[in-house]
């Protein structure tokens, strides 16, 4: 059996055993959780959390555009253009048809396709890695008094924010590995990619803290459950490559994340409330984006420079060209007086600018002068 033929019979089965497992937790107390979103109270929060989640993607696009060093088109609309749709292709199995996108709208305007490759692939890494650092943040209320060891992946993530090399080099040998080499950008720029992913991670979390406060779990305690397990879920679902986006897998691991400060009925239901967040922002950014670049046409392919029409030459025979030399003023020769005997005068020796001419047929006659003023080819 092909890699590919079990793929798509493990698919429906993952997901649906997932989705199932969510329906038998949810089922019980998942009615008057879904009541607590209805109420007036919880309009509010639920705006709130459809904003976050905007605003975690808004900072996700910049902390990829900043692994796009360089003067290029790819900034502002177009960027966001190129972002979304990858994120799109994210609900097909396997991953790459991101990659693809991403490569055919940057050589669209002119950027190397291995460019936006490695942009691609760092973007992940750090997206992973960064999302691993925030779920560490769900430690306190999951392992309360046993989540001091995790101080040492801490430690890591911050040395490898000071010096870049510690993740850019394994994924760059990576990359090598699998004969998809990728070129590193300069340690500024995955520091400042670094920083916006954290943000994103974390706006993207809040919108699950609201949604948790909407259902009347704790502020503080929530805060950390909310803003970790999400990390957490989605860089598990991620991992699971063999499922379009996580489904099922990421409520799953919400729901045992949120199942510290919540009943568990309610906390399947928020999962389940956070995947429609999330699919409703990131649809409706993705159509506010395409829509607006519609409307205002994006940056087109490079434009050579300018040339200059030729002057035609003649074409190359091996010689040099021809040039052609001015003939000098000669004095106009006298002519000699009609003596009318109707001998005609005698130019023998008239200077006309030209040599006699030799005899008709004599091998051994020099060549003919060249009449002044006449094109010469020089030796």
């Amino acid at each position: 059996m092909t890699i590919d033929r079990l793929r798509r019979i493990l698919t429906p089965v993952i997901v649906v055993a997932a989705l199932v497992g969510v329906y038998l937790v949810v089922r019980g107390e998942g009615p008057e959780a879904a009541r607590s979103f209805a109420r007036a109270e919880a309009v509010p929060l639920l705006a709130a959390s459809l904003a976050a989640n905007v605003a975690g993607l808004v900072l996700a696009v910049h902390a990829w555009r900043v692994l796009l060093p360089g003067d290029h088109p790819i900034r502002g609309l177009y960027a966001a253009k190129v972002y979304f749709l990858g994120q799109l292709s994210k609900y097909v199995p396997g991953r790459v048809w991101g990659v693809l996108t991403h490569v055919a709208h940057g050589r669209a305007v002119g950027v190397p396709g291995s460019q936006m490759t490695s942009a691609y692939v760092l973007s992940l890494a750090l997206t992973l890695l960064t999302g691993a650092a925030v779920s560490l943040a769900a430690a306190p209320v999951a392992l309360p008094g046993h989540w001091m060891w995790l101080c040492l992946p801490a430690l890591f993530f911050l040395a490898a924010t000071l010096r870049p090399a510690l993740v850019t080099r394994p994924v760059a040998a990576a990359a090598r590995l699998a004969r998809r080499p990728v070129a590193t950008p300069p340690d500024g720029a995955v520091r400042r990619a670094v920083l916006l992913a954290v943000a994103s991670w974390t706006a993207s979390g809040l919108h699950l803290w609201f949604l948790v406060l909407a259902l009347g779990a704790g502020p503080w305690a929530g805060l950390g459950a909310a803003v970790g397990g999400f990390a957490l879920a989605t860089v598990v679902s991620s991992l699971a490559l063999i499922v379009p986006d996580g489904w099922g897998v990421r409520e799953l691991t919400i729901t045992a994340a949120l199942a510290t400060v919540l009943p568990a009925g309610p906390a399947a239901a928020a999962a389940i409330a956070s995947r429609l967040v999330c699919v409703v922002a990131e649809l409706g950014s993705a159509g506010v984006v395409l829509g607006w670049s519609r409307l205002r046409p994006g940056p087109g392919p490079a434009t050579p420079a300018a040339t200059t029409t030729p002057t035609p030459t003649a074409p190359d025979t091996g010689m040099p060209a021809a040039t052609t030399t001015p003939a000098p003023t000669v004095p106009d020769t006298p002519t000699a007086p009609d003596t009318g005997t109707g001998t005609p005068p005698d130019t023998a020796h008239a200077d006309t600018g030209t040599a006699p001419a030799p005899p008709h047929g004599d091998p051994h006659a020099p060549h003919r002068l060249t009449p002044l003023g006449e094109a010469r080819v020089h030796p």
